[in-house]
């Protein structure tokens, strides 16, 4: 894994890069990030209970640019477009692909398709055209030298082929490094932590 696209801003859904590897590995409580008002939530607790959830969030946030809204304005958009749900228990679920499509498209003015089936094989021609990918893969993929444990559950946003053509630089919102916020994988080697379905998205 190695130095990626580095014309897309690196993000992470957590607002401390730093404490990203204590937090998902370690089983630090995100209420404790002293950057948690840099993500746009309104208090400790609700940025703790949320930025677990928001690799989608931070996807599109790369994608926007430079000039992208916080974290949590985009989590407030895409609520009340239906993109998230919460339970009558609490339990936040989402992304949910249809309605983040529409919400990308009204509010941001990107042009966004889903693919509730996408082969590896056909993501270089969608980079190729100019469009960046929200791909469905295993959190696992940080640590791409280990057997992959599962496929999807975690989004990342693909934005290029590799130079030889094999590969694909990604970013991934819960990188525990710098290496692997900002990472290359082969193909094939990518194809092992993916699930086969994402959303594609382009500058309308």
């Amino acid at each position: 894994m190695s130095c990626p696209d580095c014309r897309v801003p690196v993000h992470t859904q957590f607002a401390s890069p730093e404490l990203v590897g204590a937090i998902v590995e370690g089983g630090l409580d995100p209420a404790t990030d002293p950057g948690w008002a840099r993500s746009g939530a309104a208090s400790p607790a609700e940025y703790a209970r949320w930025a677990g959830h928001l690799c989608g969030m931070t996807c599109l946030r790369m994608a926007l640019g430079a000039d992208a809204p916080s974290l949590f304005a985009l989590r407030d958009g895409a609520l009340g477009y239906g993109a998230y749900t919460e339970d009558a228990a609490g339990e936040i679920r989402g992304l949910v692909y249809d309605p983040f499509a529409v919400y990308v498209r009204e509010k941001h003015g990107l042009d966004a398709t889903v693919h509730r089936r996408l082969e590896a094989a056909e993501i270089p021609d969608l980079l190729d055209a100019g469009r960046s990918v929200m791909a469905s893969v295993h959190y696992a993929i940080r640590r791409p030298e280990q057997p992959a444990t599962g496929r999807g559950g975690h989004l990342v946003l693909l934005t290029s082929r590799t130079p030889d053509g094999t590969g694909v630089h990604f970013h991934n919102p819960s990188g525990t490094s710098a290496q692997t916020r900002a990472a290359s994988l082969p193909l094939t080697e990518f194809e092992r932590f993916f699930a086969g379905r994402g959303v594609s998205l382009r500058a309308a």
